[in-house]
């Protein structure tokens, strides 16, 4: 019977291989690491594809100091742009642009054919229908 330290880290490395095959495929054909396409993600999906520097931190489970590298790198490549906060100038905005829209949509079917590959390939399609299974309960 496995213990459930066993089948956390059967999890942490199925995980682990798909992020690293997700990764593979985003640099090559579209120049972006996953922290990247995560991000550019994150903010398509915020309202007025805009938030907070902490907000993108708390989603993107980075610490200040990485979302702010982060960020420097999509400004250096045009895919999103800073904007202080009007209500709060101490509030920093980090802002998807057209750019940065149009690079993750031709992301997109990369990542979920990608997606779809490492899931079958590393064991985790059995792992999410599982997890399907107990939500469904």
């Amino acid at each position: 019977m496995l213990k459930r330290s066993d089948s956390w880290l059967n999890l942490t490395q199925v995980v682990a291989n798909v992020e690293s095959a997700l990764a593979s495929v985003l640099q090559a054909r579209h120049g972006i690491g996953l922290s990247e396409y995560r991000a550019l993600e994150v903010l398509a999906r915020s309202p007025k594809s805009e938030l907070r520097m902490q907000e993108l931190a708390t989603h993107l489970r980075l610490n200040q100091s990485s979302v702010s590298r982060l960020v420097e790198r999509l400004e250096r490549d045009g895919l999103t742009i800073r904007d202080l906060c009007p209500a709060d100038k101490r509030g920093v905005y980090t802002v998807l642009t057209r750019e940065g829209r149009a690079r993750l949509e031709r992301a997109q079917p990369d990542y979920d054919s990608a997606l779809d590959a490492a899931l079958k390939e590393h064991g985790g399609e059995r792992l999410l229908s599982a997890q399907g299974e107990a939500g469904a309960r």
